[in-house]
Order: structure tokens, then C-alpha cells, then sequence
């Protein structure tokens, strides 16, 4: 999966076995609104965040967090 890394300004390839989906909720006037989200780490420390679509979240086979 591609993400981009903030620290080296490129974007970087990291396996989806290394990956992990989350779901961020929040309350608002409307309702709770649901962000779908993948999560990594980059082999010099950096945390990585790549937000989806909620139909290309469920087609990931990586363990939700």
C-alpha cells in the first residue's frame, strides 16, 4: 500500500500485512460521522495515515485495530 511520508517528502510502499484499518468517529450536529483509515509505520519510526473510501476499506485484508 502507498502511503506518503511527511519526514522524507516521498511517498513510500509498505506491505499490507504490516497495515492496520481503523475507524475514527466523531460526534456532530447531524449525526456520528465515520472516517475509515489505514495505519503504518515507516522503517525510520515515522506513523503514517492513509484515509479511504469506506468501499475500499472493506476490501482490505489487513486486522483492524
Amino acid at each position: 500500500m502507498k502511503f506518503y511520508n511527511v519526514k522524507k517528502r516521498e511517498s513510500v510502499e509498505i506491505p499490507e500485512s504490516e497495515c492496520k484499518k481503523v475507524v475514527y468517529k466523531r460526534e456532530t450536529s447531524k449525526g456520528v460521522q465515520e472516517r475509515y483509515a489505514v495505519r503504518a509505520q515507516d522503517d525510520d519510526g515515522t506513523n503514517l495515515t492513509k484515509f479511504l473510501k469506506k468501499a475500499d476499506y472493506d476490501k482490505l485484508s489487513c486486522p483492524a485495530e
